[in-house]
């Protein structure tokens, strides 16, 4: 077991690792290592195109990390109260959420935005005063935005329910023995010991959002994230740059895991 753990990690991350070293290639030719240099993260962050898509990537990782992790946390502390069949309803929807492939979730909301917008652009055209332009419902930055939001909410809800589990009861029943207000309860007891979960949905929400290619394919319409980007250049064939943006979304992506992991970590040393 141990050799057959080995050979599966070494399937994974070797290529990982070969991506981050050809990074510091200082040739042209991304499969020939001649020498090693940084000229090509220079030449990665110089690159207007790369930074008008990382910036794209950034606020919808960022936007729709934080609409997650609010409507998650509010979903999971409403399902706690929840008792018998409606509550084994939604938990398996959430699971199923988790569970559906990209590919599926990201062709049945474009299919369902179409739909939409089929529907409100001639009435917007209906309404809207004589003489001036209404607006044109399409995809771009909010359809990103909501489709990525939707996708991340069962993470966030599965995460703070967890930590909701294992908090304990004692806390909140002495808050209404002492005649604290549900609200007050929440604010001053219950969100304390959960913050760390949040942190760590958002965290994990904003990890998946910006590694995001599949869905972001369907939905982005004319804009373009630092995934959808890399795989136009792939097409054109790999060089050192891309290499180079490989890397340092790895960097980002993983100091974003392990600080989720270090928060839920020690939100369960708290609760014991």
């Amino acid at each position: 077991m141990r050799i057959y753990a080995a050979c599966v990690y070494i399937f994974l991350y070797v290529p990982i690792g070969v991506i981050a070293l050809f990074s510091f290639n200082a040739g042209r030719h991304a499969s020939q290592l001649q020498g090693l240099s940084v000229k090509w993260y220079g030449i990665a962050l110089s690159n207007p195109f790369v930074m008008d898509a990382l910036e794209t990537s950034l606020i919808v990782a960022f936007v729709s990390a934080t609409l997650a992790s609010l409507f998650g946390t509010m979903a999971a502390v409403a399902l706690q109260g929840l008792k018998g069949p409606v509550r084994v309803v939604f938990d398996m929807l959430i699971y199923v959420a988790v569970m559906i492939p990209g590919i599926v979730i990201g062709i049945a909301t474009l299919i369902g935005l179409v739909t939409v917008f089929d529907q409100l652009n001639p009435l917007l055209a209906a309404i809207w005063p004589d003489g001036g332009k209404p607006p044109q419902l399409r995809m771009g930055l909010i359809s990103l935005i909501g489709a990525h939001t939707m996708f991340l909410l069962a993470l966030v809800v599965i995460i703070v329910r967890a930590r909701l589990a294992g908090m304990d009861r004692a806390l909140t029943e002495a808050s209404s023995d002492l005649y604290a207000t549900p609200a007050g309860t929440f604010r001053q007891v219950t969100l304390p010991q959960i913050f760390p979960a949040i942190l760590a949905g958002f965290l994990l929400s904003f990890t998946f959002s910006f590694d995001d290619f599949i869905i972001a394919f369907f939905v982005a319409g004319s804009e373009t994230t630092l995934p959808i980007y890399v795989f136009s250049s792939i097409r054109r064939g790999v060089t050192p740059e891309i290499n180079a943006i490989g890397t340092m979304v790895l960097v980002v992506s993983l100091v974003s895991l392990i600080a989720a992991q270090l928060l839920l970590r020690r939100g369960g040393r708290k609760a014991k």
